[in-house]
């Protein structure tokens, strides 16, 4: 039996810088929002600007690239709950997944970017698949009945940013990094708790329109 070829130094080289610039263009995002420079990026991801550049002839490139990955992770982590068999485990397995992509938070580059035909179709499926999610608790009576997608995914957008968890890497303190994960796991746990059935009142005004999300990415 022939051994699989290997991978030439050279690309393995390429294929590591990659992962690592998407790492770290994900983290300065996550710390400087709209403001995340390639200089910063490459700083972090410990390469030159010239091998970004060799990579992703703009930062929006590079921005695009990350967004196909980020909608990927978000769809994996729907998938994986429509296969949990337990419709509220599975919206849980959702919520508590998603949460902790927050570092892959897009909102900083929405309407920054051109939105690919890659992108829509990652951002379709994953959509889909969320709505799948929320009709099936709902149908089993898991879920309350006036919570939409839009919802879901706002809460997501909230609970995916921990000021606390921010600060405390800011200041250098990972002897506290442990207590404020578990403080925010607490937060998800009520947040959850919020959206089972039955409500003790229903939610205030009208459900949020699609337009929340899909105003901010027009570019």
């Amino acid at each position: 039996m022939s051994r699989p070829a290997r991978r030439a130094p050279r690309q393995a080289e390429a294929e590591a810088n990659d992962r690592a610039l998407l790492r770290a263009a994900r983290e300065v995002l996550a710390e400087d929002g709209a403001h995340a420079s390639v200089a910063a990026i490459a700083a972090r991801a410990g390469v030159g600007i010239g091998t970004l550049y060799r990579r992703y002839r703009t930062k929006d490139e590079l921005f695009q690239r990350l967004v196909v990955i980020v909608l990927d992770e978000w769809l994996r982590a729907a998938e994986e709950a429509l296969a949990i068999d337990d419709p509220w485990d599975g919206l849980a397995h959702y919520v508590t997944s998603a949460v902790a992509l927050a570092p892959g938070s897009l909102a900083p580059v929405a309407g920054l970017i051109e939105v690919t035909d890659e992108i829509a179709d990652r951002n379709r499926r994953s959509d889909e698949a969320a709505a799948a999610l929320v009709a099936r608790a709902q149908k089993a009576g898991v879920l309350r009945p006036d919570v939409t997608v839009v919802d879901l995914h706002l809460l997501l957008e909230q609970l995916g940013r921990s000021p606390a968890i921010d600060q405390l890497a800011r200041r250098g303190r990972p002897d506290l990094a442990e207590a404020a994960a578990r403080a925010r796991d607490r937060v998800v746990a009520i947040a959850l708790d919020g959206l089972r059935a039955p409500a003790p009142r229903p939610l205030p005004g009208d459900p949020p329109s699609y337009d929340l999300f899909s105003a901010r990415w027009q570019h």
